[in-house]
């Protein structure tokens, strides 16, 4: 394998999008992959607002970090991470393992995330 120029990187089609259907929702949903950007809004959702459980509302963040629109635009924002939380767990679901896959998370990662969220803790936190 050769090593690619910035050009090569900055042009590589590396956000997948999956179709999932929702039939609690009676429709589908387009969910892609985080880009960097996006994936540092998740991490930093997992410590903000979370009374000290960061897996608490865990599937409606990634859900809000990975729902897109026809055009790629995300459809949730911070503020409707509560409403959408609110939601059908079986939905959210569909949604949550279709996420989880297209971003390469697994439950140890988001564990992982939450433990060293646990760690950092302090003067420093968002939260704190």
């Amino acid at each position: 394998m050769s090593l690619l120029t910035k050009q090569q990187i900055l042009q590589a089609e590396d956000i997948k999008t999956e179709v999932v259907l929702v039939p609690e929702w009676e429709g589908e949903v387009i969910v892609r992959t985080m880009s960097g950007t996006d994936r540092d809004i998740w991490d930093k959702l997992m410590f903000k607002e979370s009374d000290g459980d960061y897996m608490n509302n865990n599937r409606a963040r990634l859900c809000a970090c990975t729902i897109v629109d026809n055009d790629g635009k995300l459809l949730f924002n911070e503020e409707d991470i509560k409403t959408l939380g609110e939601k059908s767990s079986l939905a959210l679901n569909r949604v949550f393992d279709v996420a989880k896959r297209l971003n390469g998370l697994g439950i140890d990662e988001i564990e992982d995330l939450a433990k060293n969220s646990e760690e950092i803790q302090g003067e420093d936190s968002i939260s704190g």
